[in-house]
């Protein structure tokens, strides 16, 4: 395997750990915002809908 062949896979494995690191984070944070009653979030969502855009 000449010099670029080892370059190209270990960025390979590292960008491809990073990428599947950070999919399972945002999905695991998703999974646990679910479980936070409704009272005691803060920010990521309002009680006030009435002024929805979408």
């Amino acid at each position: 395997m000449t010099h670029l062949g080892y370059l190209l896979v270990g960025w390979s494995v590292s960008l491809g750990c990073g990428v599947l690191y950070a999919m399972r984070i945002a999905f695991r944070g998703r999974v646990l915002s679910r479980q936070v009653p409704a009272d005691k979030r803060r920010w990521m969502q309002s009680s006030d809908h009435s002024n929805n855009d979408y």
